[in-house]
C-alpha cells in the first residue's frame, strides 16, 4: 500500500483555505450594491458547499476503497495461517503417531522380558521349593 504523508491532504485544504480567503476578499472589495453582494455570498457558498461535498465523496470512496483491501489483506493472512496451522498440525500428528507406534514397541519389548525373566524367577522358585522339600525330607 502507498505511504500517504500528508502531502496530498495538506495541497487540498490550502487549496481551498485559499479559494475561501480569495473569494471572500474579492466579494468584500467589490463594488456592488448590498443586494449583489448578498447574492454573490450566497452564490459562492453554494460552490463551496458542492465542492466540500465532492471532497467528501472522494474521501469517502478512498476509505471504502482502503477498507475494501483490508479486508481482501486480512482474508489472504487468515488463509495463509490457516494452511500453517494445518500444516504443523499434520506434522504433531506424524511425530505423536511415531511416538505411539515407538512407546508400543518398547512396551511390547518390555513385556516380552518381564515373561522371559518371570519364567526364569518361577523356575528358580521351583527350584528353591523343590530344594526345600528335598532338605526337609532328608531331616526329618
Amino acid at each position: 500500500m502507498k505511504e500517504d504523508n500528508g502531502l496530498g491532504k495538506g495541497l487540498i485544504v490550502g487549496f481551498i483555505t485559499g479559494s475561501i480567503v480569495g473569494s471572500v476578499v474579492a466579494l468584500l472589495y467589490a463594488p456592488k450594491s448590498g443586494k449583489e453582494l448578498r447574492t454573490d455570498i450566497r452564490e459562492k457558498s453554494e460552490e463551496w458547499w458542492k465542492e466540500t461535498e465532492e471532497i467528501i465523496d472522494k474521501a469517502k470512496d478512498k476509505a471504502s476503497d482502503l477498507i475494501n483491501e483490508g479486508k481482501k489483506k486480512s482474508e489472504n493472512l487468515v488463509a495463509e495461517a490457516k494452511v500453517k496451522v494445518d500444516a504443523l498440525i499434520k506434522e504433531a500428528e506424524e511425530i505423536i503417531d511415531g511416538a505411539k507406534s515407538k512407546t508400543g514397541d518398547f512396551v511390547s519389548d518390555g513385556l516380552d522380558t518381564i515373561n522371559k525373566k518371570g519364567d526364569k524367577l518361577k523356575s528358580a522358585i521351583k527350584a528353591g521349593i523343590d530344594t526345600y522339600k528335598n532338605e526337609k525330607g532328608e531331616h526329618a
